[in-house]
């Protein structure tokens, strides 16, 4: 079953070709190791919340871009394995320099796909999520996404839709994915983008969307919508096609 490692960094925005060279040394590691793609999306559109957002989620500073990732595994074997591997590899530090950005803040964690729609290749804007679920409302969780899919997403145009529940979300000393959405004891991170042609499109389908709901009452949702964030994003590194 594909598995997902997903993360969120802050990387000074003057280092943005920087980050760019640094994933695509990168990526011959994770591919010789069982990875399938590895995609990088550095930030476009990504607001301040009031509760929780995107920067503060990884301390970033005024000078710092949000970079939002994935690596995609055929299983969860593989990755465990890969990471593993990749830790014991001396010549690694060595062959990647000095990281451009502080990986101290970047958070990450592994990830099951619960929800797969459409496709998220060759895309040209990402919106990216993160959102704290009661571990017991999963079913609902997956109901509301695949109705936002069909109902909202697809006819708008989004070209894909992944949602991913936490199976490895690791604790940090300084952030984690648990600290950015005040997630409780009783709540799984859920990491998902939507996958989009363009930043024109998904600013559209925003619009058209959010004028479908004027004047409706708010549904009700199986998760606390005031501590999930969201941002759009542009993808500096695929591997598919860098």
């Amino acid at each position: 079953m594909t598995y997902y490692t997903g993360s969120v960094a802050a990387v000074p925005t003057a280092n943005r070709d920087s980050y760019r060279d640094h994933a695509r040394r990168a990526w011959p590691h994770f591919e010789k190791r069982g990875a399938r793609r590895i995609v990088e999306c550095w930030g476009e559109d990504v607001p301040p919340g009031k509760v929780t957002d995107f920067q503060r989620a990884v301390q970033a500073t005024a000078d710092e871009t949000v970079v939002f990732s994935w690596i995609e595994w055929p299983d969860r074997e593989t990755c465990d394995a890969a990471w593993q591997d990749m830790m014991a590899d001396p010549n690694i530090p060595v062959e990647m320099g000095e990281m451009p950005f502080d990986g101290k803040r970047m958070i990450w964690g592994g990830f099951a796909p619960l929800v797969a729609e459409g496709s998220d290749r060759g895309v040209g804007y990402v919106q990216g999520f993160v959102t704290p679920v009661p571990t017991g409302n999963k079913a609902p969780y997956e109901a509301m996404a695949r109705s936002a899919w069909d109902e909202m997403f697809r006819p708008n145009g989004c070209l894909g839709s992944v949602e991913c529940w936490g199976e490895d979300v690791p604790r940090g000393k300084q952030t984690d994915f648990y600290r950015a959405v005040d997630a409780r004891d009783d709540e799984t991170i859920v990491f998902s983008w939507a996958a989009w042609p363009d930043r024109a499109t998904c600013d559209a389908a925003a619009r058209a969307m959010e004028a479908s709901m004027a004047g409706q009452p708010m549904p009700e949702m199986p998760f606390d919508g005031k501590r999930m964030f969201w941002g759009g994003f542009a993808p500096v590194f695929d591997s598919d096609r860098d």
